[in-house]
């Protein structure tokens, strides 16, 4: 810059080039306000799609669980001893609980550090097979975990992606509400 030319009398003339000579449109502005509101609907529209699908993966992932723990009506209800467990599943006597219910010597449960050798835990058994699944509350906030986990995933992409940081508070509250739960009564 010359020192004898002000810096003002520079910036004015680059900004009076810019915005072009009075009764001059410039024609590019509408594009830009158009590509710009079309970036901004694919973002909202791809972000959205994304957060619906985190959700339904959380309800597909739990409901496998979950209506064996809620649908109950006509179900086999009983208690379950552990006596063994492997890598993956633990097993042991089922006793009847509900009418209709048959005795059995030898059931298999999910193994996870909700059931531990030596314990009695109430169940119900799926249908056709020796498989059981833990009831009560505990049963139903533990099959939601999976839920709980969608929750706070899709939380950042409604918080961040969408720019909602009410809802996605909101989703982080349900979530970790949900894990908290499912931990305590565990």
């Amino acid at each position: 810059m010359i020192p004898a030319m002000p810096a003002v009398a520079v910036s004015s003339h680059r900004r009076k080039g810019r915005r072009g000579r009075p009764g001059r449109r410039n024609s590019s502005a509408p594009a830009r306000r158009a590509s710009a509101t079309a970036l901004r609907f694919g973002r909202l529209a791809g972000m959205g799609v994304v957060a619906v699908l985190i959700l339904f993966a959380g309800v597909w992932g739990s409901w496998g669980t979950a209506q064996q723990v809620m649908l109950t009506k006509g179900r086999e209800h009983g208690t379950v001893e552990v006596t063994r467990c492997g890598e993956q599943t633990c097993s042991g006597p089922y006793t009847p609980l509900s009418q209709g219910s048959t005795a059995r010597s030898r059931v298999v449960i999910e193994k996870s550090v909700a059931v531990r050798k030596g314990r009695t835990y109430t169940v119900v058994v799926k249908p056709d097979g020796d498989e059981v699944v833990r009831s009560g509350p505990a049963g139903v906030l533990y099959a939601w975990v999976p839920m709980g986990g969608a929750l706070l995933l899709a939380s950042v992409v409604v918080a961040g992606g969408l720019g909602r940081a009410r809802w996605g508070w909101a989703l982080a509250g349900s979530g970790v509400a949900l894990l908290t739960a499912a931990f305590v009564t565990i």
